[in-house]
């Protein structure tokens, strides 16, 4: 396997190897010209908008400053509002759904390390060989159609949260959070089930 089909599996990857190098070289220019933007140069936006993402559907609003590590595992569904500050650490998937607002300064992690420090640290790790010092793998996120992700949420990697769930401003969501759910705290839990159904 490569070290992007190792990234993309959830295995131990090497996120120094040349092919990632060259795609955050990539990103980081585009960032840095859709940053740099003016509010009403929308064409302009949409247009870096379209190189960067995965793939982006119509009427998507992503506010300035907005950061990702590599923007090509990001997908964005239909009426998507991502407010200013927002970070992505797309080594994995990150997908949205449709009609989903993403408040200021949200955070969506993808990639992790192992918990043990005997697992997290690279076997006979030397500088001189070009090997980073700890290990490092990625799982993907899933945000459902229909949510809404409070101001300062923070997703850890590897969570789905469901269709029509709202996380409440500053949650940190570690587990899967199931649809139609009002879900709160850090560690974030669901406090009542809420109507999915829509005018």
């Amino acid at each position: 396997m490569t070290e992007l089909e190792k990234c993309m599996a959830g295995e131990i990857y090497d996120c120094h190897n040349e092919a990632f190098l060259y795609l955050k070289e990539e990103t980081r220019r585009l960032l840095r010209e859709y940053n740099s933007l003016r509010y009403e140069q929308k064409e302009e936006k949409q247009d870096i908008l379209n190189r960067l993402f995965h793939q982006i559907d119509t009427n998507v609003s992503v506010a300035q400053p907005f950061l990702c590590d590599y923007g090509t595992n990001i997908s964005l569904g239909s009426n998507v509002s991502i407010n200013m500050n927002c970070t992505f650490v797309d080594c994995n998937k990150i997908e949205i759904g449709d009609n989903v607002l993403i408040a200021s300064n949200v955070q969506l992690y993808t990639a992790t390390h192992p918990v043990e420090l005997s697992e997290r640290l690279t076997p006979n790790w030397n500088m001189e060989t070009g090997q980073y010092f700890c290990r490092t793998y990625a799982l993907p996120i899933k945000i459902g159609s229909g949510c809404w992700l409070g101001g300062g949420v923070i997703v850890l990697p590897g969570v789905t949260i469901g269709a029509g769930s709202v996380i409440g401003a500053g949650s940190v969501v570690t587990k899967d959070i199931p649809e139609n759910s009002l879900a709160v705290g850090n560690p974030c839990r669901v406090i009542r089930k809420i109507n999915g159904e829509t005018m």
